[in-house]
C-alpha cells in the first residue's frame, strides 16, 4: 500500500475558524494514524484578501492545537510556473482550449439558456475553434459532454454527476490566473497527495476536479467529504454561535488536547467514548467511522470535556499554562510549589483555565477585597469573636498543618459554642472575599500564618469600622 499524504490548503483571509480547525485534525490524524505524511499548503492566489498577518494567524493556531505538518508550506502564489506548465499540457492534447467569447456574448447564452428552460451555461462557441493565446482569451477545460462522473465518496458513498449538467468551465483568466479547481488538482498531484478529507461543501468542486484528473491520466485519489460543523440552531457555525476563531478558544482558557477531543468527536466517533488523549486519537481514527450527521458544536459540551481534561492534566503542565492568565490578571506568579498547591484546590471547580486564574487570584492578592453580600452576611460583629478567638489560637501555632489547624478551629469551637461552618464561613470571607473557595484547612495552609493572620485581623478591623 503506497503511503498514505494527507493536506490542509486554507486560505490566509483570516483567522483559522473551528470548520477549518476540524479538517486539518482530520486530516492529521489520520496521517499520523497510517503513518503517512501531512502536507500543508497556502493557497494565497487571492491577492486582494490574502495577508501574511493571516498566514501567521493560521501558524500560530496550528501551532497552539499541536497540528505540525511534514512537508511544506507551500504557498500557491510561488507555484504559478507549475500552473502554467499543466495549462499548456492540457491545451496540446486537446483537453483544454482558448476562447475569446466576450462578457456580453456570455450573457446572452445565458438568457438564452434560461429562456428554454436549459442550465445556465457556456454553449462551446469556441470549443472547436483551435484559437491561440490572444490578450483577452482564456482557457477552458473541455469537458465531456455526455456520460456520468461517478463519486465514490467514503462518507457519502457514490455520487453520479450527469456530464452534461457540467460546461467548460474556466481553468485560467485572461491575465493569466489559474482557477481554484484546476490548481487544487495541480498541487495535490505534484505534492502527491492521495487522500482528501474535507468539508462536504466541496463535493459539487469534485467532478470538476476529477476531469482534470483523468485528462491528466493521474490516478484519482480517495474523498472523503466531512459534514459541515453547526450551532446548536442547526445553522451553519457563525459568531451569533460564540467565537469561530480557534485562538478565542486558547485565549478563554481551554486547553488544546480537550479541544481537538472536542473537535474529533464533531463528526467522527469511536463505540460511546468520549474522552480521548491525543494519543488515543492517532491510535483510534479512522474515516470508516466519520459520520454523515453534522456536527453540532455546544459550548456547554467543550466546556465539561475541558474541565475532565484538567483533570487529567499532570500539574506542572497545568501550571505552566495557567500563568499567563494569572499574569493577565497583574499576578506575578511563578512555576513552583506555591503555584501547583494553589492549583490543586482549583481542580475540581473549573471548567476553563481563565476561571481558574480568576477562582486563584484571592492567593496572590495583598489585600482581599470583600464580596459586598458576602461581607454584609458574615463580616458583623457576632462574627466578630469567633474571628478574634482564632487569630489567637492561631498566633500559637508554628507551622500551619491541617492537624494543628483543626485542633485551633475546635477549640473556638468550643469557646464559642459554635458549629463549625458558623465559624469557617466567616474565615472564608475573610481570606478569600467570596462565600464559596477550596476547603478552608487547604487555604490557610497554602496562604500561610502571615498572610492569613494579616486577612483575619483586616477583616475583625472592617467589622469594627462598620459597627
Amino acid at each position: 500500500m503506497n503511503q498514505i499524504i494527507t493536506r490542509f490548503p486554507p486560505s490566509p483571509t483570516g483567522h483559522l475558524h473551528v470548520g477549518g480547525a476540524r479538517t486539518a485534525l482530520f486530516n492529521w490524524l489520520y496521517a499520523r494514524h497510517m503513518k503517512g505524511k501531512f502536507v500543508l499548503r497556502i493557497e494565497d492566489t487571492d491577492k486582494v484578501r490574502s495577508t501574511r498577518q493571516s498566514v501567521d494567524a493560521i501558524f500560530e493556531a496550528l501551532a497552539w492545537l499541536g497540528i505540525d505538518w511534514d512537508d511544506g508550506p507551500y504557498y500557491q502564489s510561488k507555484r504559478l510556473h507549475i500552473y502554467q506548465e499543466y495549462i499548456q499540457k492540457l491545451i496540446e492534447t486537446g483537453h483544454a482550449y482558448y476562447c475569446t467569447c466576450s462578457p456580453e456574448q456570455l450573457d446572452a447564452m445565458r438568457t438564452a439558456a434560461k429562456e428554454t428552460g436549459a442550465k445556465p451555461k457556456y454553449d462551446g462557441t469556441c470549443r472547436n475553434r483551435g484559437l491561440g493565446q490572444t490578450p483577452n482569451a482564456v482557457v477552458r477545460f473541455k469537458a465531456p459532454l455526455t456520460g456520468a462522473t461517478v463519486l465514490q465518496d467514503t462518507v457519502k458513498g457514490h455520487i453520479v454527476f450527469q456530464n452534461d449538467e457540467l460546461d467548460d468551465f474556466i481553468i485560467a483568466r485572461s491575465d493569466g490566473t489559474p482557477t481554484y479547481n484546476f490548481v487544487v488538482v495541480i498541487d495535490d498531484i505534484t505534492m502527491q497527495i492521495n487522500t482528501i478529507i474535507r468539508g462536504d461543501d466541496h463535493v459539487m468542486n469534485t467532478p470538476k476536479q476529477m476531469l482534470i484528473y483523468r485528462a491528466l491520466d493521474v490516478p484519482l485519489p480517495t474523498y472523503c467529504h466531512v459534514p459541515m460543523v453547526l450551532g446548536k440552531d442547526r445553522t451553519r457555525l457563525s459568531k451569533r454561535h460564540g467565537a469561530t476563531s480557534v485562538t478565542a478558544y486558547r485565549d478563554m482558557g481551554f486547553l488544546p488536547d480537550a479541544f481537538i477531543n472536542y473537535l474529533a468527536r464533531l463528526g467522527w466517533s469511536h463505540g460511546d467514548q468520549e474522552f480521548f488523549s491525543r494519543d488515543e486519537l492517532i491510535e483510534k481514527f479512522n474515516l470508516e467511522n466519520i459520520g454523515r450527521a453534522a456536527g453540532v458544536f455546544d459550548m456547554d459540551k467543550l466546556s465539561a470535556l475541558n474541565a475532565d481534561h484538567i483533570k487529567a492534566t499532570p500539574i506542572h503542565h497545568l501550571s505552566q499554562r495557567l500563568i499567563p492568565f494569572l499574569k493577565k490578571q497583574g499576578f506575578d506568579a511563578q512555576e513552583g510549589d506555591f503555584l501547583e498547591k494553589v492549583i490543586q484546590t482549583l481542580i475540581p471547580r473549573c471548567k476553563t483555565l481563565a476561571e481558574m486564574a480568576e477562582a486563584a487570584s484571592f492567593y496572590y492578592l495583598d489585600s482581599i477585597i470583600y464580596d459586598e453580600k458576602a461581607a454584609a452576611k458574615f463580616l458583623k460583629p457576632d462574627t466578630r469573636d469567633s474571628l478574634t478567638r482564632l487569630v489567637q489560637e492561631l498566633e500559637t501555632l508554628g507551622v500551619f498543618t491541617e492537624e494543628n489547624l483543626e485542633a485551633a478551629f475546635k477549640s473556638v469551637m468550643e469557646l464559642t459554642g459554635l458549629k463549625l461552618g458558623k465559624i469557617a464561613q466567616p474565615v472564608r470571607v475573610a481570606l478569600t472575599g467570596k462565600t464559596a473557595s477550596p476547603g478552608i484547612f487547604e487555604i490557610v495552609e497554602i496562604l500561610g500564618k502571615n498572610r492569613v493572620m494579616s486577612r483575619l485581623r483586616d477583616a475583625v478591623a472592617f467589622i469594627d469600622h462598620r459597627s
